[in-house]
């Protein structure tokens, strides 16, 4: 699958020095990368393949004999017969070589040196392919890897300190929510933002595919403009639902200055969940008006509507709000929260943050985290290493890394989705999400 990713770690020994009896050549690098290439292949086919040949090779670093190197391949993209793969090479214990140190030392590198980048495309013959595909999709860059240790967050107001659970705690299941539309990108940005309802619909059912359980949705006009129309949310919602299982969340943000009519409009299709935004804030250089009479019409409209309230929040404030909105019996418990970090003019996105928001909130509370352009990523990949769910897609980055266009939103889920089983938790179908979300919202 688009993501996955191998890696070998060996020391170079005075068998692979070439030069002046110390530096390692770079074409053992390149065998490196072979090696994990050829794991990756059994991964994928069942077959050894061949290697076709290398885009770029960049040799960034020396290597000396007593040096570990550590090489990784991902797989970015698949053909009928090829599968392109990023490469990485880095140095993690280098030998000291210091006038007056003994031979045998060495250093763990805190900072572990990159020696080595490549890109490279391999190729198994379709006879030769032995394994069933999963889902293919586009290039993705590389992730970061999980951070070690336990994490614990300030003391609460009120209470005791609250630790937020580490993976050993919690239930190993993530829900993905895909924001495949949203309501400020342009086609200008990316030819890949869907619009009509079918479009819609079928980013729906790429993203289901990826791992996504859930699709916070917007509607466009024909012209690319953002509604609140129920009319286009009432087409949007059926074709998306002949053609995934998908839990389908609609926004009551709209757009600045919407009315409270526009926008609780898609609560009249029916939709299983809708977001409450639960305060007022700097966008951009507009302002987002929720007065506090507002965001309790709304939710009383949505709890009227039948829908799970997701409760947006973007400001510490709004989470303290959302709380006394649920001691009021206006939100029903439990809740269900999502921090939307890095908007410029709202909370910034840091991990800080994000713990101290998650210690805010009540026990049998859920939680996940939206994080904006390239915040995205390392926020939502935090996110699920403290038990949080996770909102990816292009209606917050349209980027998946400096100037390069995300092909819709499905990389984004994947690239989540290969994340999340890398560090033991499973993306849920949406069956399972409504038996965390829906089921125990209602009971």
């Amino acid at each position: 699958m688009i993501g996955t990713k191998v890696t070998v770690r060996l020391r170079m020994g005075a068998h692979d020095a070439h030069y002046a009896g110390e530096l390692v050549d770079g074409a053992r690098m390149l065998a490196l990368f072979g090696d994990v290439a050829t794991e990756l292949l059994i991964r994928l086919d069942g077959d050894e393949g061949l290697f076709r040949a290398y885009e770029n090779v960049e040799f960034l670093a020396p290597v000396f004999s007593g040096d570990y190197i550590e090489a990784t391949g991902e797989l970015v993209a698949i053909g009928t017969t090829s599968r392109k793969i990023r490469f990485e090479a880095r140095k993690v214990i280098a030998n000291v070589r210091e006038r007056g140190m003994a031979p045998s030392a060495a250093d763990v590198l805190p900072d572990p040196v990159v020696v080595c980048r490549a890109i490279g495309t391999c190729v198994t013959p379709k006879e030769m392919q032995r394994k069933p595909k999963g889902l293919y999709v586009t290039a993705l860059p590389a992730g970061q890897p999980p951070a070690p240790g336990a994490v614990v967050t300030p003391q609460s107001e009120g209470g005791g300190p609250r630790t937020l659970p580490t993976l050993e705690k919690h239930a190993p299941e993530v829900i993905l929510t895909a924001a495949i539309v949203g309501a400020e990108i342009t086609r200008e940005q990316t030819p890949y933002l869907p619009i009509t309802p079918q479009e819609i619909a079928d980013e729906a059912a790429r993203c289901r595919e990826a791992g996504v359980a859930v699709i916070h949705l917007h509607v466009r006009n024909d012209d690319g403009t953002s509604t609140q129309s129920k009319e286009r949310f009432g087409e949007a919602i059926e074709r998306i639902r002949q053609k995934t299982d998908c839990i389908i969340q609609v926004t009551t943000g709209g757009a600045v200055g919407m009315s409270i009519e526009e926008r609780v409009g898609p609560l009249a299709c029916n939709p299983e969940m809708a977001t409450l935004n639960c305060g007022s804030l700097n966008f951009g250089d507009d302002v987002f008006i929720n007065t506090r009479p507002q965001i309790k019409e709304i939710a009383q409209r949505l709890n009227a509507s039948g829908a799970i309230a997701e409760l947006e929040c973007y400001e510490v404030g709004h989470v303290e709000e959302a709380i006394a909105l649920a001691e009021k019996g206006i939100v029903k418990r439990p809740l269900h929260f999502q921090f939307v970090l890095g908007v410029p003019g709202g909370l910034g996105a840091s991990e800080r943050n994000v713990r101290f928001m998650a210690s805010l909130i009540p026990d049998d509370a859920s939680w996940a985290v939206a994080a904006v352009g390239r915040h995205q990523q390392p926020m939502t990949e935090l996110a699920m290493r403290l038990g949080g769910h996770a909102r990816v897609g292009l209606e917050d980055n349209i980027y998946l890394s400096k100037g390069v266009l995300s092909e819709g939103s499905a990389p984004l889920v994947a690239r989540a989705a290969a994340y999340a089983r890398s560090i033991g938790r499973t993306p849920v179908d949406p069956a399972r999400a409504r038996a965390i979300l829906l089921a125990k919202a209602s009971a």
